[in-house]
Parts: C-alpha cells; structure tokens; sequence
C-alpha cells in the first residue's frame, strides 16, 4: 500500500531524510516514531506529494510520488500537526466546503457530510461556529475533513498533540474504528504507549535515518533480547525452575518467590512445548504469561544506538 525506496530529502547542507526504505501493507496501522526534527514530517509531506524528494522515490496504491501525484491525492488524506481551519465557520458548512472542493455534489455532499460527523461523533456540534469547539473536538473536525473523499490512505501528523487525555481516549477509539474499516493508517506521535496498543507496525527514525521498521513485538524482542516469559506453580517451584533450564532455547531462569521469570534466545523459542512440559512434569501451573515491554523503552534504546 506504501513503499519507499531510498527516499531522501536534502536541504542545502542538511539531509532530513537519508534512504528511507519501507513498506506499509494494507490494513497497517503504522506508527512513525522519532525525536523533534528526525524526519517525520519532511517524510510524511513526501508522501502527501506536497514535497518533492531529492532522491529515491515511493509508491502509495501502485502511484509514483514522483509521477502521479494527482492519483495519491485521490487515495490520501493528509492532516497535518497543524491544520487550518476556519473559525468563523460553522461545523457543516467547513465540512460542505472541502466536500465540494472534492467534487461531492448535491444530495450526495449533504450523505457524505452527515456520515463523517457521525463517525466522528460532532454530530451535535454541527451548527457550532469552529472557534467554539475544544482542542479535541477541533481534532476529530480535521479528521472529518479527510475522510470525505473515502481515502485509502490516512497520513495523520501527531494527531493527538495538545490533546487532554479524555480527547486523546477518543481519537484513539476513532482510529481503531477507522482500522476496522479497512484504512491503511501512518500516524505519527510521541504518545508511544498509545502507539503500542493501536499500532501493529512501527518505524523508529534518527536524525532522518529509519533505525527499525517492522511488527511492534519485534522491536520489543530486539531491545531485550528475546521473549520473556513469567510462569507460577503451586507446590515444587524448584522443580520447575530445573524443567526450564533444560527446556529448548531458554538462557536465563530467574526465580522470583512464587513465580519464575525465563528468557528465550532471540527469535526463537516454543512457550506451548515449555508449558506442555511443565505440565506433563506433573507441575500445576496456574500463571503463564509473557511480559510486557514498554515501546518508550524500546524508543529510548533503539534510538541511543545500543541496538541498531
């Protein structure tokens, strides 16, 4: 759905974007991570064909931004961190307006504009004037707007910036609804615990070089080195601390009171052989569960080059 290759973007001295390769399937909800100033932006208005790359190129749907940029424009929609919008309008009326600007005409720009409020749940506010409507709401009022035209494609510039954390819950829902309607989603954000429950796949860039693209597991598995897992028995926890020294692809058990934590080797590993065992071990195992790994960590390390 999107594909870059070597995407660059030079200004005078200073490389934004050095040889960006990625690929975003259909149905992802990719989240762009990086520090002020490692590139997102430049890469996302690269993609919204409003910024000619230097070098290299990408495709969103089949389309070149290089040679059809007009074809994007019909399969996108574009919000970015600082959006216009007109104060003085009135909710329906900045909603009629871009709607004809896409060429919605007659009965069926008065559907689309109905639908995109209640999607967005601004139903109620639809006579407001824009200049009464909260950060938030404002928000979800520019995410209307893309959606207009049905694109395939979002491109969402740090969406939730600035938001209180009631309007950030609701944006999320209205991206995960988005999602399950089918929209391929690249979203950028600083907000990583957020990005780690409604994103599957994630680019992690530095001073405008992509450091890690790929399943949000994997970058969580790259920092620590392997799954990890926690398992609690009632009776001999001895026994089955010795069960997981011996069991395939585990390097470390690390008993804790009643329960023990063990690592796999990286990407490897069976946790349904190893609890099959421990069972058939006679163990009453009554906790098994792999551990959590927080994307902030997993940020902060990938970023600081210790696994790059």
């Amino acid at each position: 759905m999107i594909e870059t290759r070597a995407l660059t973007k030079v200004y005078r001295t200073v490389t934004a974007v050095r040889e960006l390769s990625l690929k975003i399937e259909k149905g992802d909800v990719f989240g762009f991570i990086g520090p002020n100033g490692a590139g997102k932006t430049t890469t996302i208005k690269m993609l919204a064909t409003l910024l000619p790359p230097t070098r290299g190129d990408a495709t969103i749907c089949g389309f070149s931004i290089r040679t059809h940029p007009r074809e994007i424009r019909r399969r996108i929609g574009y919000m970015p961190d600082d959006f216009g919008l007109y104060a003085d309008m009135k909710v329906h009326e900045y909603l009629e307006f871009f709607a004809a600007a896409y060429r919605i005409r007659g009965a069926q720009r008065m559907k689309v504009v109905n639908d995109v409020l209640e999607l967005t749940d601004l139903v109620e506010k639809r006579t407001a004037l824009i200049q009464t409507l909260s950060r938030g709401m404002q928000q979800r009022l520019g995410l209307a707007r893309v959606l207009l035209h049905d694109p395939e494609v979002l491109l969402l510039d740090e969406p939730a910036s600035g938001l209180d954390p009631r309007a950030r819950v609701e944006i999320r829902e209205l991206l995960r609804e988005l999602r399950r309607m089918g929209k391929t989603i690249l979203l950028s954000s600083h907000i990583l615990h957020e990005l780690s429950e409604l994103c599957n796949t994630i680019g992690i860039i530095e001073k405008g070089v992509l450091v890690f693209s790929g399943p949000v597991e994997e970058a969580l598995r790259k920092v620590r080195g392997g799954r990890v897992f926690w398992v609690g028995v009632t009776g001999d926890g001895e026994k089955c601390a010795e069960i997981l020294k011996g069991a395939p692809d585990v390097v470390s058990v690390e008993p804790d009171g009643a329960r023990i934590k063990f690592r796999y080797a990286e990407n490897t590993g069976d946790p349904s052989g190893t609890l099959k065992t421990l069972v058939a071990a006679g163990l009453n195992v009554v906790h098994f569960a792999e551990e959590p790994v927080d994307l902030e960590d997993a940020f902060l390390r990938l970023t600081k080059g210790i696994v790059s």
